[in-house]
């Protein structure tokens, strides 16, 4: 992502935490980070430093799990792109450029996917 990022000005990506019961500090440590509101400690878990655990008022993770069992969504990363195709699974920077390419090229209308 953070290639990405660095090439192409254009691209914005927005994280949703998706906390996979096969992790099992995953949910406490995604709950912490949006209750901290820090990109810094998202940054460290994925460098494997520890965390705090920070408590909160948030359904914002218990949301994002219902929202990928909807999808059916089962790993991580997964990118939901515009024209809603989702694509689960680490991608290069080079190719996940041009995976958003194609999907801005494509059409999308009330709901429903057009191929091109």
């Amino acid at each position: 992502m953070k290639k990405v990022l660095a090439q192409r000005k254009d691209i914005v990506f927005y994280l949703k935490l998706f906390p996979l019961k096969i992790h099992p500090d995953a949910y406490w440590k995604s709950k912490s980070i949006v209750c901290s509101k820090s990109l810094e400690l998202l940054e460290d878990n994925f460098e494997k430093k520890p965390i705090p655990r920070k408590e909160c008022a948030t359904k914002e993770i218990d949301n994002n799990l219902k929202l990928g069992e909807k999808d059916g969504i089962t790993g991580t990363p997964t990118l939901i792109l515009p024209d809603g195709s989702i694509y689960s699974g680490y991608t290069d920077a080079d190719k996940l450029i041009k995976i958003i390419d194609e999907a801005s090229s494509r059409k999308f209308t009330a709901g429903k996917k057009k191929q091109p």
